[in-house]
């Protein structure tokens, strides 16, 4: 298919492969083990496992998997809020559908709407407003989550809701922000990162110039990528290029579709709907300084945190689960005792095997035998 195979060319990839040895048997002469480069989002780590890239890898090269699937990182603690709001009454809960089965505490999202909370999927933040309009006797609560891919079109539509005068529509905001979150990760001592292959999604929206902390605050190399296999490891060569060359910078690899300043348009909406949390709680990271949006107050009146009482408690994960050592890249998902036995997508113990971009839903559906060979005969 024109456009598509042009991505996933293989003398090229081949060619890039040898750079990548090159480069990882000269950045590693000096050093012991690998070179630790963290894709951070969520579905670069889905490409490389459904293309089988780590595979391809010299062992001087080693990918990190970052918190970079938003559902994933949601702490328990918020699933319960929301499953609060969906078994009140007089409100219809509408949300994505892959966060109906992330465990909270108690039951998922998906259980309390089996016991006959009012809980519809959605496929975006205007099928719940729709759904407001259809029911202007009820309080329809949009769960809002996502890094800033997704915040754009939830504040959007905000502001049509209040151009249309919808008043029975409000939004439970867990939209978090990425780089916040990559700071968090670099301030963790357990984990040593030498750079990272930075999210495409994201930078669409945000631009490549909210990377430059991490490349002069750090010192550490990012570069902004696409989701095809080449785009994949002509980013992991760039960091290394860097690596070797002494240089820290951001360099944006996904230049066809990610700009500079990113997308003003969106920047803009997302502005005026939202304001910064003081901190954020992360599954695995803990809190972490201005990491989430929550409602400006002049469009508090959408704001569910204030319409509704809800428990807004901490809750810890599960004793056998290692997603936050997951999430923070200080465990590959086989490390987990639970791993394609007790956890799997069907029953999941944790948030990072529920997501199609949670590093062990990736592992378990390409990566299990090739990871992890001892698993295979469970």
């Amino acid at each position: 298919m024109k456009y598509v195979q042009e991505f996933r060319d293989p003398q090229k990839a081949q060619g890039l492969l040898q750079q990548i040895e090159v480069l990882g048997q000269q950045l590693t002469q000096s050093r012991p083990g690998p070179i630790k480069i963290m894709e951070v989002c969520g579905g670069h780590t889905h490409s490389i496992f459904k293309y089988g890239l780590e595979s391809l890898l010299p062992s001087t090269v080693e990918l990190v998997h970052g918190p970079g699937c938003p559902v994933c990182i949601m702490p328990k603690g918020r699933l319960d809020d929301a499953i609060a709001l969906a078994q009140n009454p007089n409100v219809i809960l509408a949300t994505f559908g892959d966060v109906m089965r992330v465990p909270g505490s108690k039951q998922s999202l998906l259980q309390a709407k089996a016991e006959g909370a009012d809980i519809r999927m959605v496929y975006s933040p205007l099928d719940a407003l729709a759904i407001a309009q259809k029911h202007p006797d009820r309080e329809i609560v949009f769960f809002a989550i996502g890094f800033e891919t997704t915040a754009p079109s939830t504040a959007l539509t905000v502001l049509q809701a209040e151009r249309q005068g919808i008043k029975n529509f409000s939004l439970f905001c867990n939209h978090v922000l990425v780089v916040p979150a990559l700071e968090a990760l670099l301030s963790n001592p357990d984990l040593q990162l030498d750079g990272f292959i930075g999210p495409g999604h994201v930078s669409m929206v945000i631009g490549a110039r909210p990377y430059q902390v991490i490349a002069q605050r750090y010192r550490k190399p990012v570069t902004i990528s696409g989701f095809e296999p080449l785009d994949i490891l002509q980013s992991l060569w760039m960091v290394l290029r860097q690596l070797a060359e002494g240089r820290c910078e951001v360099e944006n690899q996904y230049a066809r579709l990610v700009q500079e300043q990113g997308n003003l348009v969106a920047l803009e909406a997302m502005a005026k709907v939202f304001t910064v949390r003081e901190q954020f709680e992360w599954r695995g990271l803990g809190d972490i300084p201005a990491s989430g949006f929550k409602m400006h107050p002049d469009y508090a009146h959408f704001d569910a945190e204030a319409k509704f009482t809800l428990p807004h408690r901490q809750v810890a994960d599960h004793k056998a689960c290692a997603c936050g050592e997951i999430l923070k890249g200080v465990k590959k998902p086989w490390e987990c005792k639970v791993f394609g036995t007790g956890c799997t997508p069907e029953h999941p113990i944790g948030a990072c095997m529920v997501s199609s971009e949670g590093a062990c839903a990736a592992y378990y559906k390409y990566g299990r035998a090739q990871t992890a060979p001892e698993l295979v005969s469970r």
